[in-house]
This record gives C-alpha cells, structure tokens and sequence, in this order.
C-alpha cells in the first residue's frame, strides 16, 4: 500500500455504479479497497438471488475487484443488519408506518458500522456508488468536481460550523433527476458526510454504462435492483409472514371515515395508506386505506379525497448546518445564519419530498421542540405516509429532513366500539 496516497473503502455491490466509482477513485488518484458486506442470514429467503445482500453480489464485486486490480474484501453484517435494518422493517410495519430501511442502511451500516473497518484498514473515507453530490467546504475539494476529497475530522456533528477554516460538507442533488439519491442520505450528520466520497453525483447513468463497457466490466450491463435487497419480488408481505409469523400480526378492523364498520382484516401489517388492493369491496366508489391506529388496529379507509394532506410533523429532525440559498458552485453563506443551523426556531420556505419518487412541492417548514418540525405544504397532496422520511431542499442542496410521524388520533371517538 502506497502511505502517500489517501486510502478509501469503497462498498462494492456487485453492480455497475459501485463498480465504476472504483475505477474513478482510482483515476483520481486515491487507492481503493474493496468491500461487500454480507447482509443475509443463512435462512434468508432472497440469499440465492442477485441482489446486493445475495452471494452473486459477491461474486460480482470480487471479479470487478480483480479486474480494477483492487482488494476485495467480505465482511460479515449479518447481526447487524438483522438488529438495525431488518426489525427495524418489521417494526415499522407492526406500528402502522410504512418504513424506508435504505436509509436506515445507508446510516447505520454503510456510513456507520463500516467506518470501524474502514478505520481498520487505515482509510481515510468511505466512497459509494451513490447518485449524490457532496461537497466539502473550507477549501476542501468537491464530489461534482469529480476530485472527491472529503475534509478532515472536526469536533462534533455541528461545533464550530461559523468558525474560520471549518470544514464542513454540503450534500446535493445529483444531476441525473432520474437517479438522484439525496433523498436516501438525508440522515447522515456531518461526521459520517466529512468522510463520505461519492464520485457519481456528477454524472448520468448512460456514461456510467458507457465507461463500463470501454473497461470490460461483465456488469456493464446488469440491471439495476428496483427492489428492496432483502425482500424477494418486492413483496414485502410475503416477507413479514416468513419473518415474524403469522401469529405475529395485529388483526383488527376495518371502519370507513364516518365510523361505520366495513370488514375485519388479518393484520394492519399488510397495509399502508394509500393501498387499495385487498379491501372488501361494496362501495360504490374506490376505497383506499387512509389511514391506521395501531392503537386499536383499526384500518381506516375513505375514497381518494381523504388522501389529500396539507399538514404534517416530522420527529428525529436531521438539519445539515447549510443554509438556505448555498451557490450552486458550492459557497455556503454564513453569514445569513438562522436559516436552518441547528436550534434556530425560524420558519422557512422550502421544497419538500414526502418519498423517494415525489417531485417535491413548496413548503413552510416550522421547526418545533424535540427535534420536530410542522410541515405545511403550499399545494396539499395525496397519502403523506407516517415511516416515510420528508426531506427539505433548497433547490438542489439538501437542507435536512425528518420521518413523518402520525399527530392526530385516528377518528377513533367517531368509530363505534362494537362488543
């Protein structure tokens, strides 16, 4: 190993974005180690497929490895990603929210239980194959520049952000609208984005393919997964019933918005709002599950109107110490401080994702106590989903974001309690 060059642990998937990050960083002149993390548990129901927890993934990123002339290494997460990602799903689920575990993986395992290895291997920063933009303030160089270099350790996630020489990083849009990730990184704090690279932010997928091919690469042209890794052909029902068992589920009751009774059903962990398929039929209109008490296990449905939204909260508010208005070059006005540096109590206009494929729509954004925010949306709109993460931008800067959490007892006083 060359002890003049800057080291990076790269997450190799097996795909062809991680694959191609590889060849970049090297390019830029940084020596890249190889590392897939096996996720699944020997009884794992998608372990013999191709995806990123299954052993073809393996496979896959070794013969990239060797090919980029790169180590390659296998490192076991199994436990963890049971503990962090997968009873987290299922947790979610048993509460009436519906999860997002991307991000709980991206925060929990591939920025954070792996910076121990990456430490391990005397890395000085994480590279994926992300489609994101981050940008490293003080002076230090920038992702959408393609050079990548993140800045060193400061003290804490926000101290001394105003402070002379602070290095701090931006996460940004990547440039392809159709395959931007930010919104899965929104809850990394500054540590964890400081020592992050992610050589792909300022690229399209077509040239990814395109330098896939000039290298020879077998991934060039391996789809790219449009399902959760660990929940075979995305049917994640199928996936509660094999992980917690039946017997597990919460059954309860179905009760349209005016209270009466429509139905029993055999889990809320089978719905979601805005799901119409499995409800009892006998309207005259389309039904769709509005909302769920996990209280009562009470699914209550209503027809397409009841879905819209206006208001919403969000709790376990992540604020990146950025604000509002950051030149799209880079530089972070601080000097207009207040805007959204942590603690500040202002409201502010923003851009809202409510999921990952929503376009985003304007919003007022009230930080509250306890790490929470009122959302008040400019335009309302449909099945604004308790589990699903609302990330705030400003343009293309991500300015923060938080879980939507459920506010308001769920008509319970107008659903009559049938003995």
């Amino acid at each position: 190993m060359n002890p003049n060059k800057q080291r990076v642990l790269l997450g190799m998937s097996g795909g062809v974005d991680s694959s191609v990050a590889g060849y970049l960083l090297r390019q830029q002149g940084y020596e890249v180690i190889g590392v897939t993390m096996k996720v699944w548990p020997q009884d794992c129901i998608s372990r013999a497929e191709d995806k990123c927890c299954g052993p073809q993934a393996i496979a896959d990123a070794r013969g990239v490895a060797h090919s980029l002339s790169i180590p390659h290494y296998v490192v076991d997460e199994a436990d963890q990603f049971e503990r962090l990602v997968i009873d987290y799903f299922s947790s979610e689920y048993q509460a009436g929210r519906t999860p997002n575990p991307c991000v709980m993986c991206n925060e929990k395992l591939k920025f954070g239980n792996l910076w121990s290895k990456a430490a391990a291997l005397g890395c000085d920063y994480i590279a994926t194959g992300h489609y994101a933009i981050i940008e490293h303030g003080a002076g230090t160089p920038s992702s959408r520049r393609g050079d990548g270099a993140a800045a060193p350790h400061a003290r804490g996630d926000f101290a001394g952000v105003d402070d002379p020489g602070y290095s701090y990083a931006v996460l940004r849009k990547g440039i392809d609208p159709r395959k931007d990730q930010s919104y899965f990184l929104f809850s990394l704090r500054q540590p964890q984005l400081r020592r992050a690279l992610t050589p792909l932010g300022g690229m399209r997928k077509a040239e990814i393919r395109k330098i896939a091919h000039s290298l020879g690469l077998r991934v060039a042209d391996k789809t790219d997964s449009q399902e959760i890794c660990f929940v075979p052909g995305n049917d994640y029902k199928a996936f509660l019933r094999s992980h917690l068992g039946e017997s597990e589920f919460h059954r309860g009751e179905i009760y349209d918005v005016e209270g009466n009774f429509v139905g029993e059903h055999g889990g809320i962990e089978l719905f979601t709002i805005g799901q119409r398929k499995g409800l009892p039929g006998g309207s005259a209109r389309p039904r769709y599950v509005v909302d769920l008490d996990p209280e009562t296990n009470r699914v209550i449905v209503g027809n397409a109107d009841d879905l819209i939204c206006d208001e919403f909260e969000v709790d376990h508010l992540n604020w990146h110490p950025v604000v509002a208005g950051a030149d799209r070059g880079g530089a972070v006005h601080t000097e207009r401080a207040g805007v959204n540096v942590p603690g500040h109590n202002e409201e502010i206009t923003a851009t809202v994702k409510i999921r990952y494929n929503h376009p985003g729509t304007l919003a007022s954004v009230t930080p509250l106590e306890d790490g929470r925010a009122r959302i008040r949306l400019h335009e309302a709109q449909r099945a604004v989903t308790p589990g699903q993460a609302a990330v705030i931008y400003d343009d293309d800067v991500v300015l923060g974001g938080g879980w939507i959490c459920r506010t308001e007892t769920v008509r319970r006083s107008e659903a009559p309690v049938l003995a």
